[in-house]
């Protein structure tokens, strides 16, 4: 296949580019037209980085002031900031350029220095000019960048910028609104200026009020999102820490936020986390079951919590199911009944006792119901089993994001303020541990011993 003809018989769907119907080819095809291409013009494929660039990478359209690319570590955030500012050198030949980092260090080893930094990304023929003594890098457009530490805020106030790169924003010390503010007052050279900030999420106030400037468009992106990584490290991530708070944040590039008032607290459930292992071998088994009060929007929050050899009380699955009908949750309800050797599930009733022990009856579950009202246990039984965590009486069996995502939009006096409409698992999951931490309460039931 010669390129000449390939390229003749090339007709381009809108927004697609050639790198993209390259790709498509079957490895072979697009080796043996690779063959027929000069070098030279294999280099220039090569450093047209955005071709190969992700989504996440990719600067978005529209007149925007800020954009921040929220997402976790090895996504890419520094490579994309690296080509954003080169690229802003290359169109506007002799613009100022701001580049800030948490400290000098940082942004010399990251922005300026690092293997995806501005000197790196530099095209074969580019000669970019690192100044050591005046913190500047010159571009051969004109274009300077002068790195600044947000740790010496002053040194914002007064220069003047057409574009600004911010590294690592969620680890400025405190006191980085300060150089913040001054960027941003200083950000009025040119028809657009424009600021790009690049980090992985911390719910810090900067984060938010960055989050928050008119305009600003959010890039958000996982760890797993980055086709270059190598896959072994992204398996090895996930099952390390996945599901966890710091996996969330880290790998997820989530913004774990907590709930004012709130009876759990992220650092609370990181504290109580367990391996899944520990739940081998309970003394004892209770499913709570939180059925969804209509036929449509809800989910049926169902939720298992064993006591634990060692007495303490553990969350061991979330088996909640979305928007289900009747037979579906029970029938969930049924088989982690049977998965786990429960003894007794305990129901919210709200939608009628009876009426919740037929639909399990249905669904050939023989255990012990125990009906619980919300309108007046809720607030009471939450806050002896928030007590619990807090005393180190209940561990987590793994990581149930979902859960312990409604576990801390639950508020003292009964109050929600998580996602969704209702916090299902979240109640679950506190008639379970009730039930459990009451049991313990009134001492050990009679039973056959085992030798």
């Amino acid at each position: 296949m010669q390129l000449a003809r390939w390229l003749e018989r090339l007709a381009l769907r809108e927004g697609e580019t050639i790198l993209d119907r390259l790709l498509a080819l079957s490895p072979d095809d697009r080796q043996r037209l690779l063959r027929t291409v000069p070098r030279r013009y294999l280099h220039e494929l090569d450093e047209r980085w955005y071709q190969w660039a992700h989504d996440g990478q990719r600067e978005p359209p529209g007149d925007w002031p800020v954009w921040l690319i929220r997402a976790g570590r090895g996504f890419g955030k520094t490579r994309a900031g690296a080509e954003w500012i080169s690229e802003m050198a290359r169109r506007m030949p002799g613009a100022r350029i701001a580049l800030v980092a948490a400290n000098e260090n940082d942004g010399m080893r990251v922005m300026i220095e690092g293997p995806s930094g501005l000197l790196a990304v530099a095209r074969a023929d580019e000669g970019p000019k690192w100044r050591y003594r005046l913190r500047e890098l010159h571009f051969d457009s004109g274009a300077v960048a002068t790195l600044f530490s947000v740790g010496a805020p002053e040194n914002l106030r007064g220069p003047e910028h057409h574009v600004a790169w911010c590294d690592e924003l969620a680890k400025w010390p405190k006191g980085g609104e300060a150089g913040w503010d001054n960027l941003m007052l200083g950000m009025r050279l040119g028809d657009k200026p424009r600021v790009l900030v690049t980090t992985t999420p911390r719910p810090v106030p900067l984060m938010i009020k960055v989050a928050a400037v008119p305009g600003c468009v959010t890039s958000l992106g996982r760890t797993a999102q980055n086709p270059h990584l190598p896959a072994s490290f992204v398996t090895h991530m996930i099952a390390q820490y996945g599901g966890t708070r710091l996996g969330r944040q880290e790998l997820d590039g989530e913004m774990l936020e907590d709930v004012e008032g709130a009876l759990w607290t992220r650092a609370l459930i990181e504290r109580c986390r367990v391996g899944a292992d520990a739940a081998a071998k309970p003394v004892r088994v209770v499913i709570g079951v939180d059925p969804p009060a209509t036929s449509r929007g809800d989910a049926c929050g169902i939720v298992v919590a064993a006591l634990l050899r060692d007495g303490r009380l553990a969350v061991v699955e979330d088996a909640s199911v979305e928007n289900p009908p009747p037979h579906v949750w029970a029938q969930a309800v049924a088989v982690a009944a049977a998965r786990w050797g429960a003894d007794r599930i305990v129901a919210e009733s709200n939608m009628g006792g009876e009426m919740v022990e037929a639909t399990l009856r249905q669904a050939d579950c023989t255990l012990p119901v125990v009906p619980v009202h919300a309108s007046v246990g809720k607030a009471r039984r939450a806050e002896p089993v928030a007590i619990a965590y807090e005393r180190g009486e209940v561990v987590h069996a793994g990581a149930f994001a979902n859960l312990e995502d409604q576990l801390c939009g639950l508020q003292v006096g009964g109050g929600y303020a998580g996602p969704g409409r209702s916090p299902d698992r979240a109640d679950a999951c506190v008639w379970a541990l009730a039930a459990l931490l009451e049991g313990l309460r009134k001492g050990p039931r009679p039973g056959v011993r085992r030798v």
